[in-house]
């Protein structure tokens, strides 16, 4: 009997959040073993390769070798084999403890053309790699992972993202789950390699990336920010825990849910500087990603997003920002347009996707009755999909992943609040002085 109970509770747990999930219920599949990937090249070669946008028409290419004397260069052209152009860059190292990083480089290269494929070789030796640039303009299609980890469903869930042609990867927060053991920092650079080498992997920190240890290395992130580099710089932030890009016609912004958000802050000066400037006329898409989600119907996490959400939600509201995209909170749920907890049809959609394939597991419990606020929830792992077709329409998809297959479980269509009229006339009639929001005026 005591051997049935652990099953009897998972069917239990199970059917508890079906309110408003899927019409037919899904049990999951037993929890995976974490994964370590090893190293199997020489000490030269690159590992971990992976790439980012670094501002317009220009790509950075990031990898790791453990001979810290190998130079910082990347030799590219768009045929196999055939590299016309090379760029320098810089490399670094670091110290945790009794462990010592390889030598960690970073070359931006370009200007690139759109939509095409380049190859390249990273430090002079080792394998030859690809990518593809991402569109000029729509469509383009984004896959958007939280919380991914490096377990046997991490490794299903980059399977079923691969599977599937997209132009870049978007992560928010919670990467490779170390946990101050940087040793797994190698083997999650390793296990996302043939994925982050070939398209641009944009990622913001989670709480699983702080690694703070008090007096010693009090300040946190030295892991995550050593590794992987983000163009802060590029968009006027001095931190690369929070920033922005712009791809095709979407102007995407990365938040940082565990560094100052108040309304004195660094983060928040930069955030209202950033969305003044985006035009909605020549980037009609705003997307913001965080990694504590501001709403959530879930027990797990509950109100930890809280006080952010009261920093900023005002802000990004006014903005008119289409799409809010969360992690942390491990499963899957997307709600209705919000604002101050309330429906707002010129609030943002918020989506959680913290369901990547942590080794922590499942948030299986949902708050019963559901909120009205909340449209789909399911505590399961999988990814999401988000394609902008044109200036107006964009389309939703989440996928659920299981053993045999990936079943697209929730799927939206959403117009831009850029098109929306009677948006922007309601936002400039209940501001007080409307010159004061430049975006807003742009777009009468």
């Amino acid at each position: 009997m005591e051997k049935l109970l652990p099953f009897v509770l998972s069917l239990l747990l199970a059917t508890s959040f079906l309110s408003n999930a899927s019409p037919n219920p899904y049990f999951r599949p037993s929890a995976r073993n974490i994964i370590f990937t090893h190293h199997d090249r020489s000490e030269s070669d690159p590992q971990q390769v992976h790439i980012s946008l670094a501002g317009k028409d220009h790509m950075r290419v990031s990898w790791v070798t453990e001979n810290k004397h190998v130079r910082s260069n990347v030799e590219y052209g768009k045929e196999p084999g055939k590299y016309n152009e090379m760029a320098t860059g810089e490399n670094t190292s670091y110290r945790y403890f009794f462990y010592s990083s390889g030598r960690i480089h970073h070359v931006k290269i370009g200007p690139l053309e759109p939509n095409t494929t380049y190859y390249y070789r990273c430090g002079g030796s080792g394998p030859e790699f690809s990518f593809r640039t991402p569109p000029d303009f729509f469509p383009i299609e984004f896959a958007v992972v939280g919380d991914l980890g490096q377990t046997e469903w991490t490794k299903s869930t980059l399977e079923y993202v691969g599977s599937r042609d997209y132009d870049v990867f978007l992560l928010p927060g919670d990467l490779s789950y170390a946990d101050s053991q940087q040793p797994l920092w190698d083997s999650f650079g390793r296990l996302v390699e043939p994925y982050a080498s070939q398209r641009p992997w944009m990622v913001t920190e989670g709480n699983h990336e702080i690694e703070i240890f008090p007096i010693i290395y009090p300040h946190g992130f030295k892991s995550y920010n050593a590794r992987w580099l983000m163009p802060f710089e590029e968009s006027g932030s001095t931190s690369n825990l929070y920033y922005s890009f712009e791809v095709a016609g979407a102007h995407i912004i990365m938040l940082g849910s565990y560094t100052d958000f108040d309304a004195k802050s660094d983060q928040y000066t930069w955030l209202d500087a950033d969305l003044a400037k985006i035009d909605r006329k020549k980037t009609p898409w705003v997307i913001v990603l965080l990694h504590a989600p501001w709403y959530n119907t879930n027990t797990a996490h509950k109100g930890e997003g809280e006080e952010m959400r009261k920093a900023m939600e005002e802000i990004l509201y006014k903005a008119r920002v289409d799409v809010v995209f969360a992690g942390h909170v491990h499963a899957y749920e997307r709600f209705t347009r919000i604002y101050n907890n309330k429906p707002d049809p010129c609030g943002p959609v918020y989506i959680t996707i913290g369901d990547g394939g942590n080794r922590e597991g499942l948030a299986l419990l949902f708050e019963n009755p559901a909120s009205p606020l909340s449209l789909f929830r399911e505590p399961s792992f999988g990814h999401g999909r988000f394609r902008i077709l044109d200036n107006e329409h964009a389309h939703w998809s989440w996928q659920r992943n299981d053993d045999s297959d990936s079943f697209e479980a929730d799927e939206v269509w959403l117009d831009s609040l850029s098109s929306s009229k009677a948006c922007w006339k309601n936002f400039v009639e209940k501001e007080e002085d409307p010159s004061s929001s430049s975006s807003a005026n742009d777009e009468l």
